[in-house]
């Protein structure tokens, strides 16, 4: 059964799709199988990993909306280990397509549950939004990573972000869990960085992950040209924290199994 994450924040430019594409990436470096769902009408995971959008089999939209297999929309990447539940821009109509339907929180959780056992972690990157699409990824998934900026506004709209985890846990009776919080653009050069994450591990405590994402020019870049970040750039100090934060995951997650097992 694979541990399903949303990566999610509502307030854009945080890294969320950064995050997704090179975090599953890293994963499947290290041998899990992944799969990468793109639930943010922009397409930007799908776009990032270079894949093309036209003649697509489906997207995260067929699946949602007309209820088509997600096995049927599932495409690979040029990665071995990782998989893609591609979008496009007709998702924005789901929101309204959705409005009236009775499981409408709860589509993408029924629509996957006959691919879980095919991967070790699904991801799913949210749209910058506390809509219908961000409530299915959470209604969807075990645990919820959240990237935060470390700029002055870091903490605004986060509180917003976790009522709204706290919601859905009482009213879906869902145990939806935080993954961690990861520190995106990190430049340790600068006082208000260093300021910021003081302010957020004060905030969060040990919910705020060791690893951390700095600013780079090679991360901002391998998007535009379809590949992620160990794709573009092993050497890059991107693809080096990626790589971290996906080990920092694993052993997590391995710790947490080995302690439930005991």
């Amino acid at each position: 059964m694979a541990r399903t994450i949303a990566i999610a924040n509502q307030k854009g430019g945080v890294g969320k799709t950064t995050t997704a594409i090179n975090l599953a990436a890293s994963l499947a470096a290290n041998d899990a199988t992944v799969l990468l769902i793109d639930i943010d009408p922009q397409g930007n995971s799908t776009t990032g990993l270079g894949v093309k959008k036209d003649n697509l089999p489906g997207t995260t939209y067929d699946v949602l909306v007309s209820a088509l297999p997600a096995t049927a929309c599932v495409v690979p990447t040029q990665l071995p280990g990782l998989s893609l539940l591609p979008a496009d821009r007709n998702l924005v109509a789901a929101n309204l397509d959705l409005v009236d339907a009775d499981d409408r929180h709860n589509r993408l959780r029924t629509q996957i549950a006959d691919v879980n056992s095919n991967y070790d972690y699904i991801l799913i990157d949210c749209p910058p939004a506390l809509d219908l699409l961000t409530l299915n990824a959470l209604c969807a998934a075990d645990t919820v990573l959240i990237p935060i900026q470390c700029e002055f506004f870091a903490l605004e709209g986060v509180s917003q972000l976790m009522d709204t985890i706290e919601r859905v846990q009482e009213s879906f009776d869902h145990p939806l869990a935080i993954e961690g919080i990861l520190l995106t653009m990190f430049d340790d050069r600068t006082n208000l960085t260093r300021q910021v994450a003081d302010d957020l591990k004060a905030f969060f405590k040990d919910d705020v992950l060791n690893t951390v994402i700095p600013r780079s020019v090679r991360l901002a870049e391998a998007p535009s040209h379809g590949q992620p970040i160990l794709l573009y750039d092993v050497r890059s100090k991107g693809a080096e924290s990626y790589i971290k934060l996906a080990k920092e995951l694993l052993a997590k997650h391995r710790a947490a199994a080995a302690h439930a097992a005991s």
